[in-house]
């Protein structure tokens, strides 16, 4: 399951993003906010779809706002988060690769659709390394000892 979230800046690219990957065949959600012309808080819904990230292992999230710096931010919060903003498929691909990333926010000032596309899907289809290193990185960014 992919969960999508947004403020009203993201609103648009974020509609685009889940009639892609819905013709896909990927299951998607959408969290809200469900206007893009109602001013909302994007923290609300970047930490709404982080929650049901962390209650559904496996599951993936995608935010949208006007940069993706403020809904990742919101995203992190939550305990099991690790959501990172990304403007090219290079940066999506590494933070799962070596960060086991569950997140990834976009920011629709930032990139159109077809370069949001890649980044999600460069995102999607990298798995985690599993490296040690990583693993204890990962446990460092969590607060757990190593």
């Amino acid at each position: 399951m992919i969960y999508f979230a947004s403020d009203h800046a993201g609103y648009g690219l974020k509609q685009e993003l889940i009639a892609f990957f819905s013709l896909l065949g990927k299951a998607c959600s959408d969290i809200g906010t469900h206007s893009g012309t109602e001013s909302c808080n994007y923290a609300e819904y970047g930490r709404r779809a982080a929650a049901a990230v962390a209650e559904n292992p496996g599951a993936f999230g995608v935010l949208v706002c006007g940069t993706g710096a403020g809904i990742s931010m919101a995203a992190n919060k939550l305990k099991g988060i690790r959501c990172a903003c990304a403007s090219e498929p290079s940066t999506a691909r590494l933070t799962r690769e070596h960060n086991d990333a569950n997140m990834i926010a976009l920011g629709a000032r930032i990139v159109g659709i077809e370069l949001a596309k890649d980044i999600i899907t460069a995102f999607l289809e990298t798995p985690f390394s599993g490296d040690e290193r990583h693993l204890g990185r990962i446990s460092t960014i969590e607060g757990r000892e190593t």
